[in-house]
């Protein structure tokens, strides 16, 4: 986006279903803390994300010394540079092979580390249920397509390559993504199975950016609201993909709702809120999964907006989906 505005290129805004009522108050909060994301806001937003949020601690990976941490540095794709990946392990000193979950984390393709969001996941490490590995990808827009899902894909698959080392039992691998992170995690899941390895038990896809098209009622119904709007996305794809956004020459592995083929991916676990930007390609991606013959368990949050769940988390309906989403990971964790 240069001299254009948001509503020249993608029209205007849709209506919307309402906000829940214990969700408002966290809407109007993080809509004041995080701007627009723009050229010129980027590197604000980033240090935002890195530093904290004014009064948060930093999460304790570790869960009171029941997680080992460690990061390793590990070969990228062919001819790019090393990847980091953040291991966090069951320090019980068990040698008994744990599930492993690779985690990508969100941040629109452009914000984000390897520790954004991973503290979801650190009670399955203390649990004693599963070995989380997360990807540290090249960010746009300096690193455009493909250089993110790639990096994902090589750090896949050097955790498959690796996983008797990681205490992982290669037969127990998913992988899980929030936001671009689920994106791209979808993407990853896609690579995985056209390239043939590894093989993968699952996906949780949580609120997953997956189209860039901007073709869906959702896509557009949201303008200056909940921290992560049209503008937002516009600009998070435009970083991604340039000129090619929204036309033809986009591959799936970027934007994997414009996958021909879903056949063959892991049993999905896939949510969205009913005001979330994303959701009316989640829903599409859901159903044409389940019609290439894929076990889908989709959820819809009345009232839910993006990352409301974490931003809200102390809302009835962020409360029942962190609950449902935790316990198909347990579940999957199992089989």
């Amino acid at each position: 986006m240069t001299d254009q505005t948001t509503t020249e290129i993608l029209g205007p805004t849709t209506t919307r279903p309402p906000f829940d009522p214990e969700l408002v108050l966290a809407e109007e909060a993080i809509r004041g803390a995080m701007p627009v994301l723009s050229h010129e806001t980027l590197p604000s937003v980033r240090r935002l994300l890195t530093e904290g949020m004014p009064g948060m601690e930093p999460a304790d990976l570790t869960a009171g010394g029941r997680v080992r941490v460690e990061e390793r540095q590990v070969p990228g794709p062919e001819g790019a540079p090393d990847i980091t990946l953040l291991i966090l392990s069951p320090a019980d000193g068990s040698s008994t092979p744990r599930a492993g979950i690779y985690y990508v984390h969100g941040g629109g393709m452009v914000v984000g580390d390897r520790r954004t969001g991973v503290e979801s996941f650190v009670p399955f490490v203390a649990e004693g249920g599963a070995v989380v590995v997360s990807v540290e990808y090249r960010l746009a827009p300096e690193h455009p397509d493909p250089a993110p899902v790639e990096d994902c894909y090589a750090g896949l698959a050097w955790t498959a390559k690796n996983a008797d080392e990681l205490g992982i039992d290669p037969d127990r691998l998913l992988i899980a993504g929030i936001s671009a992170g689920g994106g791209l995690a979808a993407g990853t899941a896609l690579l995985a199975r056209d390239r043939a390895f590894p093989r993968l038990t699952h996906q949780v896809l949580v609120c997953p950016m997956l189209d860039d098209r901007f073709e869906t009622h959702s896509s557009r119904m949201l303008d200056g609201l909940t921290g992560w709007d049209r503008n937002s996305n516009l600009f998070g794809w435009t970083s991604l993909l340039g000129e090619r956004r929204g036309t033809p020459d986009v591959s799936p592995y970027a934007a994997p709702a414009r996958a021909e083929d879903l056949g063959n991916l892991p049993r999905t676990y896939i949510d969205t809120g009913s005001a979330e930007l994303f959701r009316d390609e989640i829903l599409t991606y859901a159903r044409r999964l389940s019609e290439a013959g894929v076990n889908v368990d989709l959820h819809m949050w009345g009232g839910g907006f993006h990352g409301s769940d974490q931003i809200g988390a102390h809302a009835s309906v962020s409360r029942a989906s962190v609950a449902t989403r935790e316990e198909f990971i347990r579940r999957a964790l199992r089989d």
